[in-house]
């Protein structure tokens, strides 16, 4: 089936089977321009929460599937592809994450979006990478927090806040891979260039970007800022929705440490092609299947998480 009949099909699909297709800013371009809603974690959370439609098919990863399944209990929820995993939300296994916690008996868990199921429902608050500052500070000073799994956001955070949240040793391997040295060199051929980083980044990378934020924060900046040239150091998915804003705009990958690539990708967020959108609306293939108990402790943190980010 060639693309522009794959298209249609799909289009087909999602009316008749009252669906709609959610998708992350790190899915080919082709993806998102096919979907309903392009946004980041808390956006696609958010768009969940509020669809009436029936059938929720997620150009994702499977937490992000888990989460929407998580508060809409009553819809059917498939992925395209359930090798869609995230080295992040690997990096926390949840029998372990459980020793860690306790450890720390009286301590509030907040723990970011890229998390399993069972690690949601370990924890008392869900932050993104857009809310996390709001969500710490939410939490009194006197308080301890654990913050899992990502290690970069967490230290961000504890820089920025003050606090000395206790953190658990996990990382996304795309947001590690970024090359220092490499991205330097980019800043110093074109000195018009401004770093945006995500938060995910190691230190080093964040102490010399221009601006630090989430996805759609990095996207709102380049809207607004005067600068003509960005180097992008998070997953280059977030190009083809920056491009499509400023297309006068030149918007350069920052590459990782292997020198023999020039950009980086996420291998789980690619899985998802629109061939495989219109396999999963045609057979109902992936369906996410949440144990109850496990559900219903984790949609409590999200829904803080959700009424915590309301405008």
């Amino acid at each position: 089936m060639n693309k522009e009949l794959l298209i249609k099909e799909i289009v087909r699909l999602r009316k008749a089977k009252d669906a709609v297709i959610l998708a992350h800013y790190y899915q080919e371009a082709e993806v998102q321009d096919i979907a309903d809603f392009v946004g980041d974690s808390l956006a696609l959370a958010q768009y969940a929460k509020k669809t009436n439609a029936q059938m929720i098919v997620f150009a994702g990863v499977i937490f992000m599937a888990e989460t929407a399944k998580i508060i809409n209990p009553m819809k059917k929820v498939v992925i395209p592809d359930l090798l869609a995993g995230c080295s992040l939300s690997e990096s926390c296994p949840p029998d372990e994450f459980l020793k860690f916690k306790n450890q720390y008996p009286d301590y509030i868990v907040i723990s970011y979006i890229n998390t399993s199921a069972k690690i949601k429902a370990l924890s008392d608050i869900i932050c993104t990478s857009s809310n996390a500052l709001k969500i710490v500070e939410s939490i009194p000073k006197d308080k301890g927090i654990i913050f899992a799994p990502d290690r970069n956001l967490g230290g961000y955070l504890n820089s920025i806040t003050g606090r000395n949240m206790v953190i658990w040793d996990g990382a996304c391997y795309v947001h590690e891979e970024f090359s220092l040295e490499r991205i330097l060199k980019i800043k110093s051929e074109n000195e018009d260039s401004k770093l945006l980083a995500h938060p995910e980044c190691k230190k080093p990378i964040l102490l010399v970007a221009d601006k630090i934020g989430s996805t759609s924060e990095l996207l709102k900046f380049v809207q607004s800022d005067n600068s003509l040239k960005y180097i992008v150091a998070t997953e280059t998915g977030i190009i083809h929705q920056m491009k499509k804003v400023k297309p006068e705009k030149t918007f350069i990958p920052a590459p990782p440490i292997d020198s023999t690539c020039g950009c980086n990708d996420c291998k789980f967020m690619k899985l998802i092609s629109l061939k495989k959108i219109y396999d999963s609306l045609e057979n109902d293939k992936f369906e996410i299947i949440i144990d109850e108990e496990i559900r219903k402790k984790a949609e409590i943190p999200i829904l803080k998480m959700l009424e915590l980010s309301k405008n």
